[in-house]
């Protein structure tokens, strides 16, 4: 029988939960945050007003685009972790081990 069962079912709970979280709360932050970030590159580029061109439009997407992805990544990586860790532990008190991360 496997010992570390738990810690993958864990995970997997935890991925999940990430996801959840994610749609509720990191979601429009992370294009918010993105967004103004852009914005910066943008005015830095092209000056402060910036106008609508199609260049400073490109950067303020890309910019947003890539502030969600890193939230999601943030939230659903660190919950399967979080997750993981918690299955692990579940696993060793199971099977009367001590804790030994690899």
């Amino acid at each position: 029988m496997k010992t570390e069962e738990m810690a993958k079912k864990m995970a997997y709970i935890g991925a999940g939960a990430g996801l959840v979280l994610f749609a509720i709360v990191g979601l429009l932050p992370g294009s918010f945050l993105g967004g103004v970030i852009g914005l910066n590159i943008a005015g830095s580029l092209f000056g402060m007003p910036v106008g609508s061109a199609l260049l400073p439009r490109l950067i303020v997407g890309i910019s947003m685009l890539l502030g969600v992805l890193v939230s999601g990544i943030i939230f659903i990586a660190g919950s399967s972790i979080v997750g993981w860790l918690i299955g692990y532990v579940i696993d060793s008190f199971r099977w009367g081990r001590q804790l030994r991360l690899r």
